[in-house]
């Protein structure tokens, strides 16, 4: 027996996230908040670690005499974590030192006490803990092996599309969403394409910004980012053992290099059309409430003739958060809507096996099985099986080899 059409307008074929209108003043105060909020977290990080050093030493003091007998070096390896999260919070200081100013169009006041820690809540601590972690994957030998996986793939697409000896790479515009520390974007802008990299996360934001703009030579700092972790560890030293960063400095990039990055949600940032030749996404597509936004966005913004590249899986970042919207599609619903978009794939695996953050140490490892492709925006859009000859003729292609044309710009 059928069931009876639902009468939950909530239900209905067009719902969708509603975004709260504010006047620029509420914004302004939200964003404020919101900056202050994470300043806050950077903060607070010494005594959240702190506090699960204590419940540790709480619960080894609980066991009997004769079983703490038989483990003399716990209490040291928790002093060691102690010590370790004081280095931490030194250059999460720094961060923070080097974060309150800046963006160049906007200050967020100061603060009564700048210097105090104000508590926060545990969904911060772990973005937080997460985003040391990010220093691992980006800025550190550590993190080359899971580099080569998922940049490499993207690179070698990127310069086999554009290959240097038939293009002005300089005018070769690449936008990378979700950059995160920023690591990707570098890479691609160190070959001489001019790459923007976009990320929406003052934890990333904050960090990328101290790791491009502040540090000058290798290896210079360390950070402990396994110290959060007290399961699954093979040895106790394990725990504590630090990683070193940048692994390349930062500030090596040609002056005239066209690299920077900018903040902001990707679909509110990113509006005018045709102005892309390629956008590369690694671990991005899933951070979306409704990942066919992020459709239409690269659509629109790529030139015709230009390409999307991703990389990554589908873990949907909304998924189990309460009163958001959360549209879980498989892979295949996303290639079909891209394909009536008028995406044609070029290149397509839908196999490729990649880590994230990856604790190389640790007694449990995620693998993903990711999908990589290749999709180009036609270079003649098709409308109802018909070009759209205005639309053609008005829109800039995507770029073109000037050495191939006899030229010495784009056209």
């Amino acid at each position: 027996m059928a069931e009876p059409p639902a009468t939950d307008p909530q239900c209905g074929a067009h719902f969708h996230k509603e975004r709260k209108k504010y006047t620029p003043e509420e914004e302004a105060k939200l964003e404020r908040q919101h900056f202050w909020r994470i300043i806050d977290a950077f903060r607070f990080y010494r005594y959240h670690v702190q506090e699960q050093v204590k419940r540790a030493e709480r619960q080894f003091q609980s066991l009997s005499p004769r079983h703490q007998r038989l483990l003399p070096g716990v209490p040291s390896n928790l002093g060691r974590i102690r010590q370790c999260a004081e280095h931490n919070q030194e250059v999460l200081d720094a961060i923070v030192h080097n974060s309150l100013h800046m963006f160049e169009n906007v200050e967020y006041g100061e603060r009564e006490d700048p210097r105090k820690a104000r508590p926060s809540s545990t969904f911060d601590m772990d973005k937080l803990k997460s985003t040391i972690k990010q220093f691992v994957r980006d800025w550190s030998e550590t993190g080359q092996a899971e580099r080569d996986s998922c940049y490499k793939p993207i690179i070698q697409e990127i310069q086999r599309l554009f290959p240097s000896d038939q293009y002005d790479v300089s005018r070769v515009s690449v936008l990378i969403p979700g950059a995160g520390l920023g690591r990707l974007a570098w890479e691609i802008a160190r070959l001489g394409y001019a790459c923007q990299g976009n990320e929406w996360s003052f934890f990333m934001l904050f960090s990328s910004n101290f790791v491009l703009n502040r540090c000058e030579t290798e290896n210079e700092l360390t950070l402990y980012p396994w110290i959060h972790q007290f399961s699954n560890n093979k040895k106790s030293s394990d725990q504590t053992r630090p990683i070193r960063f940048p692994d390349v400095n930062p500030q090596s990039l040609p002056l005239n290099t066209d690299f920077s990055m900018v903040a902001g949600d990707f679909v509110e940032v990113y509006s005018e059309p045709e102005c892309w030749d390629c956008v590369a996404t690694c671990f991005f597509i899933d951070t979306a409430n409704n990942v066919l936004e992020y459709v239409d966005t690269i659509w629109k913004i790529l030139k015709p003739g230009g390409v999307w590249i991703n990389l990554g899986p589908l873990l949907y970042h909304f998924e189990n958060i309460a009163n958001e919207l959360s549209i879980e599609l498989s892979y295949d619903d996303i290639r079909t809507a891209m394909v009536k978009y008028g995406f044609i794939f070029e290149v397509e695996k839908e196999s490729m096996q990649t880590t994230y953050t990856e604790n190389s140490c640790s007694m449990l490892r995620y693998v993903y099985d990711c999908v990589f492709f290749v999709a180009r925006k036609p270079s003649e859009l098709q409308f109802n099986g018909q070009e759209d000859k205005e639309q053609q003729q008005n829109s800039p292609p995507a770029a073109k080899s000037s050495r191939r044309e006899g030229s010495n710009r784009l056209t």
